[in-house]
């Protein structure tokens, strides 16, 4: 039994933060679902959909892969990041030859930033009470 094919799927998982995106990048005209929403209507900020569309524009593939994300965890400006980191690595399986301007740009890097937990005695990670010298 032979299976149909379909045109190639590129799987990629990215992170930020708590942002998880795994996305499946496929040849097509440039449209991108995000948790089953039109991107824009997904990322309301124009800031946010700048981000997405970095990779597109830096290895020059702008409109030629649609996308398919379900981002889980953290909030929209993580989310973002997390696309972005997702997107790059699927990038680089379609043509390794983006790796130098995915680099040079700082998309292939993982932000590894967290938050930072509380601190007992303290207002919150780092802040403490105010001193009282009597």
């Amino acid at each position: 039994m032979t299976q149909a094919k379909g045109p190639k799927k590129f799987p990629a998982i990215g992170k930020r933060k708590s942002a998880i995106a795994r996305i499946w990048l496929t040849p097509g005209s440039g449209s991108i679902l995000v948790n089953g929403r039109e991107h824009p209507t997904y990322f309301g900020r124009e800031t946010l959909r700048f981000i997405i569309h970095q990779p597109f524009d830096v290895t020059g593939t702008v409109g030629k892969f649609d996308v398919q994300a379900n981002l889980i965890g953290g909030g929209l400006s993580s989310q973002a990041g997390a696309l972005r980191h997702a997107i790059s690595k699927a990038l680089l399986q379609v043509n390794t030859d983006y790796r130098k301007p995915l680099r040079r740009a700082g998309l292939l890097t993982r932000d590894a930033r967290e938050v930072e937990r509380k601190k007992y005695g303290h207002r919150g990670a780092r802040r403490r009470p105010q001193y009282s010298k009597r």
